[in-house]
């Protein structure tokens, strides 16, 4: 179940910053009700960021697949 929290709550920044580290996911942040914002930790960023990359090369690997740009390989 996502972690929401009210915008206010982001001025006692030890216990966000602890709650960020001890969840495996994003925390929303809501202003006036709405959603505003995500917070997460730099570990879970980084690991995020690396399976952005992966979709992006799947992404346009499978295009050039489509495109007929492919290369054969030879097996000895």
């Amino acid at each position: 179940m996502p972690q929401i929290i009210p915008i206010k709550d982001l001025k006692d920044t030890a216990r966000v910053s602890e709650l960020c580290h001890q969840i495996d996911e994003p925390i929303f942040i809501t202003k006036n009700g709405y959603g505003d914002m995500v917070l997460m930790s730099i570990e879970l960023f980084e690991t995020t960021r690396k399976k952005w990359e992966m979709y992006s090369d799947i992404e346009i690997s499978e295009e050039q697949i489509k495109q007929g740009k492919t290369k054969e390989t030879l097996i000895k």
